[in-house]
Order: C-alpha cells, then structure tokens, then sequence
C-alpha cells in the first residue's frame, strides 16, 4: 500500500475513533459489575495477608 492512501486512511479511522468516543457515555455500574471488584480487592487482601501462625499440638 502507498505510504500516502496509508496515512489518509489512518487519518480517517483516527477521526471516525475520535467521533465514536466523543458519543460514548459511561452507564454506571450496575450492582453485579461493582459485586465482582468488590470480591476482587477481597481476593487481593486475603492473598497478600500472613497466614496465622500455626498452634502447638497438644500433648494428651
């Protein structure tokens, strides 16, 4: 492909993009979408906590 027609039709797209994100308007998260990060960031704190420090066994 010529470097020119290259560059008119990234140009083009780029425009087209720019347009189509200028439309788009965030809907708010419904209650699923903020459940699941909920859990995420639950996940990621029992990941990075130390596990509990283990018990001596008890002698009968």
């Amino acid at each position: 492909m010529h470097s020119d027609i290259h560059f008119l039709l990234h140009t083009y797209r780029a425009a087209e993009l720019h347009r189509e994100a200028a439309e788009f308007s965030p809907v708010r998260p419904g209650l699923r979408h903020r459940m699941g990060w909920t859990m995420v960031e639950l996940g990621l704190r029992l990941a990075q906590s130390t596990p509990p420090p283990a018990r001596a066994a008890r002698a009968a």
